[in-house]
């Protein structure tokens, strides 16, 4: 590191480019959302519980939950899809599960790890990040994990940006890798009125937007809220997709953005430098 001060950073700026991308979905549309339900595999209870709410909501599995194999192919008969949640390391040092990938790994050690977590995981369409807050920060380990998704068979990747100077989602893009990051945690406050004024966010990020994507966990009272709001959906004027419908809907957007007169690839051949 040297003395002499800087201006934005080529990071910086891709990360206000890429957050630009969603501001407004086809004119006419029904607001579209997905919802991605984290921690699975843990309970046969809880994981049942999701399994029985309706619509196509994703299922992020961990490598090494006890009942992960099961509910996941249980999950995929029910029109689930089914997603690899993936230990990262954490800024907070808080206890990993098993299958993390970690900041001194070297790469053989992450695409093997990857590949291990990705392998017990049956059905699996794409990966998001179980804390990351340190990891998703590393342009170098989120190269190595976005090479391997393109490598497993375009798996896509959801960034759930458990840390504001993430750079997983930048790091996707220059490698072709689809992706789409979270707008909404709808549980980290567990209280049962928290979760449902986050839905109601959701909602209105969707409106505005066009489409967003959501995360919970399940816990008793996000199945709650959900089992009451899902079922009204249709006449709010709102339609639940799948997370590859609403990735989908993000790609096309993230390629008319790349094919355009815009300073990205200004941004993109300054952050290969820095790298």
């Amino acid at each position: 590191m040297t003395g002499r001060r800087r201006g934005p950073s080529a990071l910086t700026l891709g990360v206000f480019i890429i957050a630009g991308l969603l501001l407004a979905g086809p004119a006419g549309a029904a607001p579209m959302i997905a919802l991605v339900i984290d921690d699975m595999g843990r309970s046969p209870r809880s994981g049942q519980a999701v399994l029985d709410l309706p619509g196509p909501l994703a299922c992020a599995f961990l490598p090494y939950a006890p009942y992960t194999r099961d509910l996941a192919e249980a999950a995929h008969r029910r029109g689930k899809e089914v997603l690899l949640h993936l230990p990262m390391q954490s800024m907070e040092h808080r206890p990993l599960d098993r299958g993390a990938l970690l900041l001194d790994m070297s790469e053989a050690q992450v695409v093997a790890t990857l590949r291990d977590d990705l392998a017990r995981v049956p059905h699996v369409i794409g990966v998001n990040n179980h804390m990351g807050s340190l990891l998703t920060r590393h342009p170098g380990h989120m190269l190595w994990v976005m090479r391997e998704l393109k490598r497993s068979g375009d798996l896509f990747f959801l960034d759930s940006r458990t840390s504001a100077d993430t750079v997983a989602r930048l790091v996707a893009l220059e490698n072709d890798v689809p992706s789409v990051s979270r707008h909404v945690f709808l549980d980290d406050d567990p209280a049962e009125a928290a979760v449902e004024r986050q839905f109601e966010r959701l909602l209105a990020v969707a409106e505005r937007r066009g489409a967003a994507i959501a995360i919970g966990h399940p816990r008793p009272a996000t199945l709650r809220v959900l089992e009451r709001a899902l079922p009204r959906l249709e006449e709010r004027g709102v339609r639940l997709v799948p997370a590859s419908t609403l990735v989908k809907w993000q790609q096309e957007r993230d390629k008319a953005w790349l094919a355009s007169s815009s300073p990205w690839h200004r941004v993109v051949k300054n952050w290969k430098r820095l790298r």
